[in-house]
């Protein structure tokens, strides 16, 4: 009978709150961005941000220098400059 009330915390703390963790370091990541920063996003496109709207960013795409726009939600991760001097 206590098995079901065991479970339920247990399945939050394996489950549910890692996700909530990484969705609010997601959203602190794509708050921070600014312009110059190397981005990828989610289709595995990578660029150097040109511009930054309300929910749309523009990119600079190698070797071409072809511009794109993409959804800020599409971008999946950021290397800003002074890191990829750095390196």
């Amino acid at each position: 009978m206590l098995l079901p009330l065991l479970l339920i915390p247990v399945l939050y703390l394996v489950m549910i709150r890692p996700q909530q963790k990484r969705q609010k370091q997601w959203q602190e990541m794509l708050s921070s961005i600014k312009g110059g920063d190397r981005v990828t996003t989610s289709g595995g496109i990578r660029g150097i941000i040109l511009s930054i709207k309300d929910d749309v960013i523009v990119i600079r795409v190698a070797p071409d220098n072809i511009k794109l726009e993409v959804a800020k939600s599409a971008i999946a991760s950021v290397t800003t400059q002074d890191t990829a001097s750095g390196s």
